[in-house]
């Protein structure tokens, strides 16, 4: 299995649905937790933030369960796109044009596809974020400058949980964390993200590595 094959099973709750396997537990909506008035506010601040970030480019580093670590470039551009491209060796990406959410396995030399409304990428995608309807806040952290957000999917909290982490003053994503349906942890930390800059469309477009150049020298 790819690294980038790992990756999508271990967060399809943040960027993608899982195209390897079922959920491990039958659909069951959750009950909204209690929260508080502070929880609320900081909630509405999270959302007003998200929605401010049009374009945004960063690298990062993902921490697999096993603490193997790859790094790469994340590439968002709301409402729709965004592109995940590792850095060599790794060959393998992710891309959503807009529609689908495609991902490349460089070894198989396959792409696989999905559409994003299938997905919860479709969630930090949209032109409208908001952190209810079909996603659920579980719990609300602070400490030291940082504020955690955790949700779960309402339909079906047994798939797992997403964890938001912020700075704060002034808020500003700096990772997210991934529970999965397993119980394994998969984090992703963002270096430097750079919000507002402008983003090449070409970026978002799923074009197979190599074809054109192999189209060239084996023309029909």
């Amino acid at each position: 299995m790819t690294v980038i094959r790992r990756f999508l099973t271990a967060t399809a709750l943040a960027l993608a649905a899982s195209l390897t396997a079922p959920a491990a537990h039958a659909a069951t909506p959750a009950a909204p937790p209690a929260l508080s008035a502070q929880d609320r506010s900081d909630i509405a601040r999270v959302e007003e933030h998200l929605n401010a970030v049009k374009t945004l480019q960063s690298k990062f580093v993902q921490v697999a369960p096993d603490g193997r670590q790859a790094t790469g470039t994340f590439y968002l551009s709301r409402p729709g796109r965004m592109r995940l491209e590792y850095d060599a060796p790794v060959r393998d990406f992710i891309v959503a044009d807009g529609l689908f959410l495609f991902y490349w396995d460089a070894d198989m030399r396959q792409q696989s596809s999905t559409p994003i409304g299938s997905t919860l990428a479709d969630f930090i995608l949209r032109k409208d974020i908001r952190l209810s309807g079909d996603v659920t806040v579980k719990e609300v952290d602070r400490a030291d400058g940082v504020l955690e957000i955790t949700l779960f999917e309402t339909k079906d909290a047994g798939k797992g949980s997403l964890t938001l982490v912020f700075q704060d003053k002034p808020l500003q994503l700096r990772k997210w964390r991934v529970l999965d349906a397993q119980g394994l942890t998969t984090e992703v930390g963002l270096i430097n993200p750079r919000a507002g800059v402008p983003l090449d469309r070409d970026l978002f477009y799923f074009r197979e590595p190599g074809r054109d150049r192999d189209q060239l020298n084996n023309p029909r």
